[in-house]
């Protein structure tokens, strides 16, 4: 009888579970089993989207959606012509999955269910006779031939390895002597900002912002949401992402400028000339000229002493030019962040140059695989950091397969 080769899966989220059933799939003579160090499996996935799961983004386009990740845009490239966000949608849904679109973008399962995903994922891979092991604590790796796995104080062997463990900073002690781990820091995070602009005004949401890192080149754009500790909102969110290495730098202390109705000051300004013109018996507190909170509108007229019961025909050429300059331009002082419990996600990981991209191998060690997280690829908010999961998973899982069956 011929022994079976074992494929050990460390990590049991959304790049360790694809990466075993996708290996299943194309070769199901493998042994594979998924430790999870966690209670549960895929906690990430069960959380998503406030317990919907943003499973993907519809970018169908390799070129656009490849933009949307501070870290790994280059290398993700090709892996993404392989399996892309189309294909995540034909794979779910070929299981029975159907999913939907928002208006944003981002795609759920229809039972707006992240059970719904999970679910599937594990029945899959029950089906094809992966073995989940939870509760396993990965303590140790010696990368041999076989490779050795300490976990719970029993010594596993595996023929191939594959890490999916996410930002688990035991693993990466583990293979701190054979691979380059770039320093991890957070992303994704929102900001804490004490300012009378803002003050009690928790829960007003902007449509479409602009937001620039002063004294840098990084701007993002999106909605945003005043909350009861600052701004938070996508278009926090894209900004922590791309300037996560900065920003943990000056240990989350820096300035930041928004642009809150995202237009020019000079067309701002003609806005409101507009306004004195056509709404000029109006009270300036009773008619917002912009696309924006009438209780922030009001708070702007407040914080630049403007009276709520002044006609607009009554307003001056100054009062008009700090409008537009305020609305367009204000400066805010950030002194902390929080963590996006949701998306929680790490820039950072295995060294991108270590690994072949096209197998997700390591060029160090054969036979050693990565996916996800671990690597130092991450992606904005939106359901990208599940794409590449989902992708380097896939192409990992396939790799380790074909290497078997020749």
């Amino acid at each position: 009888m011929i022994k079976k080769k074992k494929l050990v899966v460390i990590g049991g989220g959304a790049a360790g579970f694809f990466g075993a059933i996708s290996a299943a799939e194309s070769n199901p003579d493998l042994d594979i089993i998924i430790l999870e160090q966690g209670n549960e499996v895929l906690g990430k996935v069960k959380i998503s989207g406030g317990g919907r799961c943003n499973v993907t983004h519809a970018c169908f386009d390799v070129k656009e959606l490849i933009k949307f990740y501070p870290r790994g845009s280059k290398e993700l490239l090709s892996p993404f012509y392989h399996f892309s966000c189309e294909n995540t949608v034909d794979w779910f849904e070929q299981r029975g999955i159907n999913l939907k679109t928002e208006e944003d973008g981002r795609i759920f399962p229809v039972t707006d269910d992240s059970q719904t995903i999970v679910d599937c994922l594990v029945n899959e891979a029950q089906r094809l006779g992966v073995k989940i092991v939870k509760q396993a604590k990965v303590m140790n790796i010696e990368t041999g031939s076989p490779f050795k796995v300490m976990c719970n104080d029993e010594e596993l062997t595996a023929d191939q390895l594959l890490i999916a463990s996410g930002s688990n900073p035991t693993i990466w002690r583990a293979l701190k002597n054979t691979h380059t781990i770039i320093t991890p820091v957070p992303s994704l995070f929102s900001f804490h900002i004490k300012n009378d602009l803002l003050k009690e005004l928790e829960g007003i949401s902007f449509k479409n912002v602009t937001v620039r890192l002063n004294n840098s080149k990084i701007e993002t754009a999106g909605p945003m949401l005043i909350t009861h500790r600052g701004l938070s909102g996508p278009a926090i969110l894209k900004l922590s992402a791309f300037a996560a290495i900065e920003l943990a730098a000056v240990n989350y202390k820096f300035s930041i400028s928004v642009n809150w109705i995202n237009i020019q000051t000079d067309k701002a300004k003609d806005i409101l000339l507009q306004t004195k013109l056509q709404q000029s018996k109006k009270n300036a507190g009773n008619f917002v000229p912009f696309e924006i909170p009438a209780r922030f509108w009001k708070r702007i007229l407040g914080i630049l002493k403007i009276e709520e019961t002044k006609k607009y025909a009554d307003l001056s050429g100054d009062e008009t030019s700090k409008i537009s300059a305020l609305l367009t331009n204000y400066v805010l002082e950030v002194n902390g962040k929080s963590t996006n419990k949701e998306e929680f996600v790490t820039a950072g990981g295995i060294s991108l140059k270590e690994v072949d991209f096209k197998t997700m191998e390591s060029k160090i060690i054969p036979g050693l695989y990565f996916a996800g997280e671990v690597l130092n690829i991450d992606g904005v908010t939106g359901g990208f950091n599940f794409q590449s999961a989902w992708t380097t998973g896939y192409i990992a899982g396939n790799s380790i397969a074909d290497l078997d069956l020749l």
